[in-house]
């Protein structure tokens, strides 16, 4: 039960309808065990008048109707507060449910970018889905029967306690072998359930991934084998499945034989001691065999509780151990800082932790606000990583990178992040409206800001051909886009913004060159006072930047206008001259 204190704080933060709950829960009960007792005294009254001639038939009408009534409204009340209770528990469960979901989302969008790439899309899908509502049934229904269990369990075995000790213990004999039971098979569900969550986690990444992917599956012609490899995968979690299934099947079957054996107890004994007149009442035989069957449900429920607690706790210790995960990127401060858009590395070299591969070694270079830089440089040269660096997407040596004059650790990271607009190397789009996807730079836009942000990426005129025009639905990842079109929407979004800082990785690598030289124009017109870095493979789009350098394996191999640089013999105007000879072929 260790892995399921992190959920106490919710039985805290609600613990008043939870009061309130076990109260009604009581209530509840105590007409339900109201029923047996006037059973038990009806069948004595007709004993008294069919057997023993004690009593009128007027007497008897009379008791038998008064036990009816009270029969009747102990029924309408019990089943009154038991739908109080299923609706206050029920509803705390899944408040539960918002709330833990809420908290596994938001440390989700805390851990840095290195979490995202040692998990996958679909195990951590798994855990905030599957896992959370295993552990909704924890809070819920388990805490509810397990309530209700323990109230009718003290309530009616103290009555039968008080109406006939000696036969009370012979009914509850066969529990102490249930407890042992219980816990035997409680330990071997724990281990099953986990497997289970691991392998729905395997079969959740598989089919994200297929679905995602779908197209290249389809252009390879690999459709067979994707099929058989997911029919293996999903055979595996059914014997997983089966295997659990199979020890949970051994509750019922057993607390059934042992309320079966508690039933041959009260009968044999209870009536062994009726005659030998050591008990008063036959009816009280008969409110034993009642209070026992009424137990039957609690008993049984107590193996399923018990799967629902191991189930539980098996999925909230894969929730912990991601809840468990701190954030390399901290928020030092929680001060809003105004940025300006000077950049500043100082011999900066950046390892990645988790490949070991030194992206960049001692990098130093200044940009300041109004001006432009582009970097050009092979594949795998450390482009990209300067610039998820600007963005603290990882942290680096204390004031080797200083954004505003300032270490880049010590700035407000939100109000770095909000200076900044980011176009990534793969444009991603959501499965939205191009509108919204347009706003996400800028949340409260309009939309003449959204049109106007469209035509500075070249993007407008596209987007009015389509026939829903700037409502038009995009597919995942925003599928519906070609390649070209989703960079502008990307850079359209980043625009919008209107940040100090515009960091555009290889974004018009899919766009053709009248097109990208469009684009190039209107960023020089809105980049007067913004600081802006280019990455590209392409001299077209470096050109026109104030200073360009050249990077090969992590290192600066030039540095230097464009004209000064396709002067030079070196890496630069070897690109340029062969880019320029491709153009006019």
């Amino acid at each position: 039960m260790k892995e399921l204190k992190k959920v106490n704080k919710y039985f805290k933060k609600y613990s008043g309808r939870l009061v309130l709950g076990i109260f009604i829960t009581i209530i509840a009960t105590s007409f339900k065990i109201v029923v047996p007792s006037l059973i038990g005294d009806s069948i004595n009254i007709m004993k008294s008048f069919y057997l023993e001639k004690e009593i009128s038939r007027d007497a008897l009408e009379s008791g038998l109707l008064e036990n009816i009534l009270f029969l009747l409204a102990a029924a309408l009340l019990s089943a009154f507060f038991t739908f109080m209770m299923r609706q206050t528990f029920i509803v705390v469960s899944r408040y539960i449910e918002y709330d833990l979901k809420n908290e596994v989302y938001q440390h989700y969008q805390k851990l840095c970018l290195s979490f995202y790439k040692q998990n996958r899309t679909g195990d951590l899908m798994n855990r905030i889905s599957e896992d959370v509502s295993k552990v909704r049934m924890y809070t819920g229904p388990a805490l509810m029967y397990s309530t209700s269990t323990i109230t009718l369990f003290i309530l009616t075995i103290s009555y039968m306690f008080y109406k006939a000790p000696i036969l009370t213990l012979y009914a509850i004999a066969p529990l102490p072998i249930l407890s042992i039971a219980i816990y035997q098979l409680s330990r071997l569900i724990h281990k099953k359930s986990t497997v289970v969550q691991q392998y729905l986690s395997k079969l959740t990444t598989f089919t994200q991934e297929s679905f995602s992917g779908i197209s290249v599956i389809k252009a390879y012609g690999i459709e067979p084998a994707i099929n058989k490899q997911f029919v293996d995968l999903a055979e595996t979690s059914k014997e997983k499945n089966v295997d659990l299934a199979k020890v949970q099947a051994l509750f019922f079957p057993l607390m059934l034989l042992l309320i079966g054996l508690s039933n041959l107890l009260v009968v044999y004994i209870g009536g062994s001691r009726y005659i030998n007149g050591e008990i008063a009442e036959v009816g009280t035989i008969i409110e034993f065999l009642i209070y026992v069957n009424m137990l039957t449900w609690p008993v049984a429920v107590v193996g399923w509780v018990t799967s629902m607690i191991q189930q539980a706790e098996a999925s909230q210790k894969r929730i912990n151990e991601f809840l468990d995960t701190k954030p390399t990127i901290v928020n030092r401060t929680t001060t809003e800082t105004p940025i300006n858009g000077k950049i500043a590395f100082k011999n900066l070299s950046f390892t990645y932790d988790d490949t070991n591969i030194t992206a960049l070694k001692n990098i130093s270079f200044t940009v300041n606000p109004g001006e432009t830089l582009a970097i050009i440089g092979n594949t795998g040269s450390g482009k990209s990583t300067i610039l998820e660096l600007i963005g603290r997407l990882y942290d680096v040596s204390e004031n080797t990178l200083l954004v505003g004059d300032t270490s880049i650790a010590d700035l407000n990271l939100n109000s770095l992040r909000n200076t900044i607009g980011y176009v990534p190397q793969d444009a991603f789009l959501f499965s939205e409206s191009i509108r919204n996807n347009i706003k996400f730079g800028k949340e409260n836009a309009t939309d003449d800001e959204v049109e106007e942000a469209a035509k500075k990426a070249a993007i407008h005129e596209n987007i009015i051909g389509f026939s829903k025009g700037y409502d038009t639905i995009l597919g995942e990842r925003g599928i519906t886009l070609s390649g070209g079109q989703k960079q502008r929407v990307a850079i359209a979004r980043a625009i919008i913004k209107d940040p100090e800082i515009l960091l555009f990785d290889d974004c018009l690598s899919a766009v053709d060159t009248e097109t990208e030289e469009e684009i190039l124009t209107n960023l020089n017109k809105i980049a007067a006072n913004k600081t802006v870095i280019i990455v590209s493979h392409r001299v077209s789009s470096a050109k026109n930047a104030d200073k360009i350098i050249v990077l090969e394996d992590g290192k600066i191999l030039q540095e230097g206008s464009h004209n000064a640089l396709v002067n030079q013999e070196g890496y630069y105007k070897e690109l340029y001259t062969k880019q320029l000879l491709e153009k006019e072929l």
